[in-house]
């Protein structure tokens, strides 16, 4: 199984003034990695981008020690996460940047090397992600953002995965990637159950984008006999092979050691729902293997 959305190093404590924003637990980390693992997940998109608080060194420190499979992405957030390089850089240096993170690898500042030089970690990015839209609005710098990704893309074909707060934003951002000619089906609309609307997440649906039901636990955002329902009906409309699903761990709160759900959550709990919700294990197996292969490639 593959989660298509989460998060192991992030850091958004100084924008939001929270210290629990700050993700870092390393073992805390590896303990709940290593349970995921005996139940069958064996590979997990990380969508922490560029100011974000990216740590690859972490990444990969955690793949190595637990033979999970995790993938780095490349690109920017959203206001007020994004790094001055947004605002200063053309689009055509911001998607640059992006196609060096992906081709050459990521340059890393926690490991150095004689000259105290950021050297390359040896990770390529295999996604552009998490660029994210804010409520009910694409800001400026966020416009910038997409067009850059959009660039990238064009370059390197790897997938886009998107974020939109509360679930908005979804058609707005299909606008600019259909001003690039970019094939939807290489793109994954992030947070759409957050919308709490049917119609709206089953319109993205129609245009062949990848639909992420992937904030699994966040019950108070919206319940999750809601987010059950929605996908019931998708797969009634015919749309189960475009359903990913994470649960988007952004807290230390989040973790299981500090009292929260934990990255099990969507397999202790949530896929047990859907199952009783009448779903068949071959459908919830395209949502955790087919379709994130089908989209992210042999990850």
């Amino acid at each position: 199984m593959i989660y298509s959305h989460e998060h192991m190093s992030l850091d958004l404590s100084g924008p939001k003034n929270d210290p629990d924003c700050r993700l870092n637990d390393f073992e805390a980390t590896r303990t709940e990695l290593l349970d995921l693992q005996k139940k069958g997940v064996d590979s997990i998109i990380e969508l922490t981008a560029r100011g974000m608080g990216r740590d690859v060194v972490f990444l990969k420190r955690l793949s190595e020690e637990t033979g999970m499979r995790i993938h780095a992405a490349t690109g920017y957030y959203k206001v007020p996460f994004l790094p001055p390089e947004v605002e200063q850089l053309p689009v055509e240096r911001l998607a640059g940047i992006m196609v060096s993170e992906i081709v050459d690898g990521i340059m890393t500042d926690s490991e150095q090397g004689p000259d105290g030089a950021p050297v390359n970690s040896g990770i390529r990015a295999k996604v552009i992600g998490e660029i994210g839209t804010s409520l009910n609005t694409v800001l400026p710098l966020e416009e910038k953002v997409f067009r850059a990704a959009c660039l990238a893309h064009q370059e390197t074909g790897i997938p886009i995965s998107t974020h939109t707060t509360l679930g908005t934003m979804g058609a707005e951002q299909l606008e600019i990637f259909g001003e690039y000619n970019i094939d939807l089906s290489r793109v994954v609309i992030g947070h759409t159950d957050l919308a709490n609307d049917f119609d709206y997440i089953e319109k993205l649906a129609d245009c062949g984008v990848y639909i992420a039901f992937d904030t699994i636990g966040k019950i108070s955002y919206l319940p999750e006999e809601t987010r059950v329902s929605f996908i019931k009906r998708l797969v009634g409309k015919g749309h189960q092979d475009r359903i990913l699903m994470s649960v988007d761990i952004t807290r230390l709160s989040h973790l299981k050691s500090r009292g929260g759900i934990g990255y099990s959550y969507l397999i202790d709990t949530f896929i047990p729902m859907l199952y009783e919700a009448g779903l068949s294990e071959s459908t919830v197996d395209l949502f955790m293997d087919k379709n994130p292969k089908s989209i992210f490639g042999d990850v």
